[in-house]
């Protein structure tokens, strides 16, 4: 037989030589002994050199089988051999999967891309894709293509511009996403699209967010409820994960959980449903006379609140659990975490640095809000709402994670809905837009209450599993009048909706149907089956923290010809 492929590892055994040859596929054991001509030649061949080899396929004897490899019951004797192509010293091993530099790894990528793990994460991904088609498909959606050069989003800070040769000082913007083109094709008579759509966003890089581009699956439905959005999802997400992760999906149905409850009890709009950690508001605690924890009461006096987790019988932990909670909130930047251990049936006492602030009475409250019984303990934060939600969710999971309280072979899908349609600007203490200004309000549209904003919710939702968000999406406002309505309430006028959403707001007024959509996210989709927790791992040829592509030494600098053509010229900083 012929096979050809990259020299993965040899093993000389001195009157035989062992070489793995790696393909596409997989690793195939190769084997020459000494009388051959070209044993000699083998033993001094570099790794990752590409060869051809000419061989006899026998079976292995059953001491001998390799059950990790799909070939581990046969092996093939070589007669001859061919340099395919060479190879210089490799700056990173390749056979095995062990950390290295990320600078390394993303200066080689295409070595980097060599290696098991990292290779078959982007084998995922494209059988992930090809499946996510053949099933929109089957569901009735139409791909389409929409524009990668179109114009600047009204938000367009974070687009990134492309300069216009032909109409001299404008610019192109690439899509952060396919929004308004979507729309626009439901209004233009088609009823179900989708599209594996790259997206473009200057936006710092974070673990499950690359920087500069992504792609998502955009759909978007007409004449279609809430709940048609969700069974399609839902449908394809459950088909999807079953088909390529043995884990256990932890809810056929998937959780609605309105934004309000989400953030009460689990202090985010991204929550971790395998953690059954809960969080509850003990702010009212810290106004009875009979708490005398000085600290607190003064901040809750001032405006701040109180959030507390309830951990289940953890009387027995030692003492350094939790100081080592309390010392990783100071690390975050907080003052610490308060905790006591509930102790006794009948006379309820609280065991720990705080407890002695608590009278019984006050126990008692504290258990009837927490549902908490002897033997549990309890940690809680007090500052302003912002500060103490971001502490107390990060809590949740630090707590879970000590207390080995997730379930990592499980996924848990879960839909955040009823988000407010507006919120107050910490900065200017004006209303704006909290999610997405073209949603539909929910309630009687002849009946809505434009003078109680805040009280307003929308038909925005998000998909989120295991405590990373895969999407938002919302039923559209597709009513011209509605939407004119709602930017004043955020201080837009009439003029400025007109000229910020001008293609939008007229093909609005041309007949548009009910409809709405979402966009999960490709890349964290397949983090998630491939079970990573870097994003960077499941893309082919991604950037770096600082959006450069050392592979390919981009951005770089553009030729004085090529700025020229473009009617463009720098201005060097000081």
């Amino acid at each position: 037989m012929i096979l050809s492929g990259w020299i993965n590892k040899k093993r000389d055994h001195g009157n035989l030589l062992f070489l793995d040859l790696r393909d596409n596929f997989g690793i195939t054991q190769c084997l020459i002994d000494k009388d051959n001509k070209f044993f000699k030649e083998l033993e001094k061949i570099q790794l990752e050199c590409v060869i051809k080899i000419d061989g006899a396929v026998s079976e292995r004897t059953s001491d001998t089988v390799n059950k990790e490899l799909k070939t581990g019951e046969i092996e093939v004797k070589i007669n001859s051999y061919e340099i395919l192509g060479t190879c210089k010293e490799l700056p990173m091993p390749i056979f095995s999967d062990q950390e290295y530099a990320e600078e390394i790894r993303l200066k080689y990528r295409f070595l980097d891309l060599r290696r098991k793990k990292v290779h078959e994460n982007i084998l995922l991904r494209s059988k992930v894709i090809s499946y996510i088609r053949e099933e929109m498909t089957n569901l009735g959606f139409l791909e389409f293509q929409t524009p990668i050069l179109t114009s600047s989003s009204p938000e367009g800070a974070r687009d990134f511009l492309v300069p216009s040769r032909l109409n001299p000082g404008k610019f192109y913007a690439l899509p952060q996403a396919p929004q308004q083109f979507k729309q626009l094709i439901m209004i233009s008579g088609f009823d179900k699209y989708f599209q594996i759509a790259p997206c473009f966003r200057d936006e710092d890089a974070r673990a499950d967010r690359s920087p500069g581009e992504f792609y998502q699956l955009d759909l978007e439905m007409s004449f279609v409820e809430q709940e048609d959005i969700f069974e399609v999802v839902e449908k394809l997400m459950l088909k999807l994960f079953k088909k390529f992760s043995n884990k256990k999906i932890l809810f056929e149905k998937f959780p609605k959980i309105p934004f309000h409850d989400a953030i009460l009890k689990y202090g985010t709009d991204k929550p971790d449903l395998r953690n059954p950690l809960l969080i509850n508001d003990l702010t009212s605690i810290f106004e009875r006379k009979d708490v005398k924890f000085d600290i607190f009461k003064k901040l809750v006096n001032s405006g701040s609140i109180v959030r507390a987790i309830l951990t289940k019988n953890t009387k027995d932990k030692p003492r350094s659990f939790f100081d080592s909670i309390d010392n990783w909130a100071k690390e975050q930047g907080a003052s610490g975490l308060a905790y006591f251990t509930f102790e006794g049936d009948k006379n309820i006492t609280a065991k720990g640095p705080v407890g002695k602030f608590f009278s019984e009475e006050s126990l008692k409250e504290i258990i009837k809000i927490t549902g908490a019984k002897s033997g549990d303990s309890i940690f809680f934060a007090c500052n302003k709402e912002n500060e103490v939600l971001k502490l107390i969710s990060s809590a949740r999971d630090k707590i879970a994670n000590d207390l080995n309280l997730i379930d990592e072979n499980t996924f848990a899908f879960c839909w955040i809905v009823d988000y407010p349609m507006f919120e107050i600007d910490e900065v200017t203490k004006k209303v704006k837009f909290s999610h997405n200004p073209f949603s539909m309000p929910q309630g009687d549209k002849k009946k809505l209450n434009f003078s109680k904003p805040l009280e307003m919710k929308a038909y925005q939702y998000d998909i989120v599993c295991n405590g990373v968000e895969l999407s938002s999406g919302a039923i559209r406002n597709h009513k011209p009048d509605l939407m004119y309505k709602l930017f004043s309430i955020a201080g837009y006028t009439k003029k400025d909706v007109d000229n910020k959403f001008s293609g939008m707001i007229n093909a609005l007024s041309y007949g548009a149907p009910p409809h709405g959509g979402i966009a999960p996210g490709i890349d964290r989709i397949v983090m998630l089956l491939a079970n990573e927790k870097n994003i960077r791992e499941v893309t082919l040829f991604p950037m770096n923290q600082n959006a450069q592509d050392l592979m390919m030494n981009s951005p770089s600098e553009a030729s004085e010809e090529q700025l020229k053509e473009l009617n463009l010229s720098l201005k060097k900083k000081k």
